[in-house]
């Protein structure tokens, strides 16, 4: 046990160092088809700290465009598609006990037959995950996560804030990402160094490559865009495709001190 939490947080430092999640993409890393420009730009965001987040966000986009995005403009050149998808399709497999455990932790008993069911199937008749052979039996991925188990749960989000290297986030978000990274059981527990830098070091190029088509969506303001696409979109996970008000968003959010981030 011990060795698997050393190894959990060895292996968020290469994240961090590897991946440069480009805030004016990450938005839309969970479905570019859905992202609907008119209504992110009519999106009502607070932002508190929008000159923070504004030079963080400039940061990560020039690390984006010198390093991170290069490299996956190249892996797109090169991967034939029936690769890149069944790559995603691979890393997509094993997020499915992180959305089971989150379905439970919710009280959602169908989305967690869900989750198993299709981390079953793409396993057993998929080829480990890389053939998505479940969605073809009516079971369409369930993305959930820990951050919107807090959010289930009446935990609000706190202010938007773009975190250096890892893009658009929340405090909620921010912590909970971490816990579904560090606490929760996961596949990830079954690979040892230094072949989990190498399977995460492509799960995030590949991640990246994937998200090259949503830059065509975002027009005017890239920061406005982006922030409110990612506001939009856990928003819309959240509430399971309900969008509802944000109560964070009625401006209650003087107690909250930057510095405790």
């Amino acid at each position: 046990m011990k060795q698997a939490f050393l190894r959990r947080w060895s292996l968020l430092s290469v994240a961090l160092s590897v991946c440069v999640m480009l805030a004016a993409t990450q938005a839309n890393a969970q479905r570019v088809a859905e992202t609907d420009t008119e209504k992110v730009l009519a999106y009502n965001a607070t932002d508190p700290y929008e000159n923070w987040n504004r030079k963080v966000y400039r940061f990560n986009d020039t690390l984006d465009r010198w390093f991170l995005k290069p490299v996956a403009q190249t892996y797109r050149t090169v991967t034939p598609d029936f690769v890149d998808r069944g790559i995603t399709n691979f890393f997509g497999n094993i997020n499915e006990v992180r959305n089971f455990i989150n379905s439970v932790l919710q009280l959602k008993g169908e989305s967690a037959v869900v989750a198993a069911g299709r981390f079953t199937y793409n396993t057993v008749f998929g080829l480990a995950g890389f053939f998505d052979v479940a969605t073809a039996f009516d079971l369409p991925a369930r993305p959930e996560d820990f951050g919107q188990t807090l959010g289930y749960w009446g935990v609000g989000s706190g202010p938007y804030l773009v975190v250096p290297l890892l893009g658009p986030s929340t405090p909620r978000r921010l912590g909970a990402y971490a816990t579904d990274l560090l606490v929760f059981p996961s596949l990830w527990d079954n690979v040892d160094s230094p072949d989990n830098y190498y399977a995460r070091s492509v799960q995030l190029i590949d991640q990246r490559a994937d998200l090259i088509p949503a830059e065509s969506f975002i027009s005017g303001d890239s920061y406005t865009f982006v922030r409110n696409a990612y506001l939009q979109r856990r928003e819309f996970l959240i509430n399971d495709g309900k969008v509802v008000e944000d109560p964070f968003a009625s401006g209650d959010d003087e107690d909250f001190m930057l510095e405790d981030f």
